[in-house]
């Protein structure tokens, strides 16, 4: 059966198809959702001090709040994919940013670390559907040979905004910081006008069969594994950014640096970085045409970045600044990890994983840091760190050789239940 999209027959050029609303819709609320998720990590340290917290309290209270907003994005991952696959793409896409612009422009009025807290949750919630849904919208609407190109464009706005997050922050105060970031995304609601939904949601639609059921990927073997390889695929990116990255200035008065760390310009080199890692990496799957050996490659150089970052002896916080940018680099995997989860299944359930898959991601950043707290005691703080992303290379490597290859899969088929 042939495919159904929304463009013109393939005549037209890539950049033409790049330029549809969809797809620029997609890549510019992921902009202004990844600036909202990674301002929280520029403006940790300012924000907390001014909420009274400091000393010891600045790593354990940004923790708690860090937490808070995953545990916020894998409810929101479940709730968000489920309605994608049953209401459609767009509902999940605009009511996303609707929800995470609100909370942005509320955080930037707390007054007590408890509202903090919460809004850090609700926060969450609204930033778990726009990436699955986004991903989902872009890689149905695109003809096969060219949507890994559509979600490089997707992927790579989304480090523009965290890059964005750092600078709005160094130039204005952390609560004006949060009231841009929610207006970005109020603004961007203005162009869902002539959005159309993926052509292959809607013919799926009209069939009778289940859409966006969890127990459909719990109940069958095959899709189980399909689904926590999935996951597991994705780890070491968040273990570098949830751990790694976040928690530098802790990490790098560890190593003995010779200044303090600041956790936003380590934020942002590190998503520079990432830029160029999402443009490479999707330039190299489309020319390599294959998803899984561009990902093993940017695998091998994490692990290779994270033993320099945490083992080779740096003094010199300006090179520490350069390895941040590296390890940014092995992370530009990230749009390739949320396309295979998307490929890998049928219509009635790819919204579903694609948003639950990375915010089930994000989310492990909560067992992560607690096995990184509780290894500190008895291996230290840098081995401590060492033997938990080791642990996560370990799974995602093996996960990854037993899934398939997506890059020339046909998207237009369902899944049975």
């Amino acid at each position: 059966m042939k495919p159904i999209t929304n463009l013109e027959p393939t005549n037209k050029s890539v950049i033409g198809h790049l330029l549809q609303i969809p797809v620029l819709v997609a890549a510019l609320g992921y902009l202004v959702d990844m600036y909202d998720l990674f301002l929280f990590s520029v403006v940790r340290v300012p924000s907390l001090k001014a909420l009274g917290v400091d000393g010891d309290r600045l790593l354990s209270e940004g923790i708690l709040l860090l937490n808070s907003q995953m545990a916020g994005m894998l409810v929101g991952g479940i709730f968000w994919g489920i309605l994608g696959d049953r209401r459609g793409r767009l509902s999940v896409l605009f009511g996303s940013i609707l929800l995470y612009s609100l909370a942005n422009i509320a955080n930037g009025f707390v007054t007590s670390l408890n509202q903090y807290v919460i809004l850090r949750f609700i926060a969450g919630v609204g930033l778990a559907g726009e990436l699955g849904a986004g991903i989902t919208l872009v890689t149905e609407t695109l003809p096969k040979e060219i949507r890994g190109y559509g979600t490089t464009l997707v992927a790579t706005m989304g480090v523009i905004g965290a890059i964005l997050a750092y600078f709005m922050a160094d130039l204005f105060d952390w609560r004006i910081s949060y009231f841009i970031g929610g207006g970005m995304g109020l603004l961007l609601l203005i162009l869902r006008i002539n959005v159309m939904e993926s052509g292959l949601y809607v013919k799926t639609k009209q069939r009778v069969i289940a859409r966006g059921s969890l127990a459909m990927l719990f109940t069958n073997r095959n899709r189980l594994r399909r689904y926590v390889q999935c996951i597991l695929v994705g780890l070491p990116i968040w273990f570098v950014v949830g751990i790694l990255i976040t928690f530098s200035p802790e990490l790098g008065k560890a190593l003995g640096l010779n200044a303090p760390v600041v956790a936003g310009k380590a934020v942002m080199l590190s998503f520079s970085g990432q830029v160029l890692g999402d443009i490479v990496s999707g330039f190299m799957s489309q020319s390599m045409q294959s998803r899984k050996r561009v990902i093993r490659l940017f695998m091998l150089l994490s692990f290779v970045f994270m033993l320099v970052y945490l083992l080779v002896p740096i003094n010199d916080l300006t090179v520490f600044y350069a390895v941040c940018v590296c390890l940014g680099f092995a992370n530009g995997y990230w749009t390739l990890f949320v396309t295979i989860a998307a490929e890998l299944f049928g219509t009635n359930l790819r919204a579903t994983v694609a948003t639950t898959v990375p915010n089930f991601v994000r989310g492990a950043t909560i067992p992560l840091s607690s096995l990184f707290v509780l290894l500190k005691p008895s291996l230290g703080t840098i081995y401590s760190a060492l033997a938990v992303g080791l642990v996560t290379l370990l799974l995602a490597m093996a996960a990854l050789t037993r899934l398939d290859e997506t890059f020339k899969k046909d998207l237009d088929y369902i899944e049975e239940a």
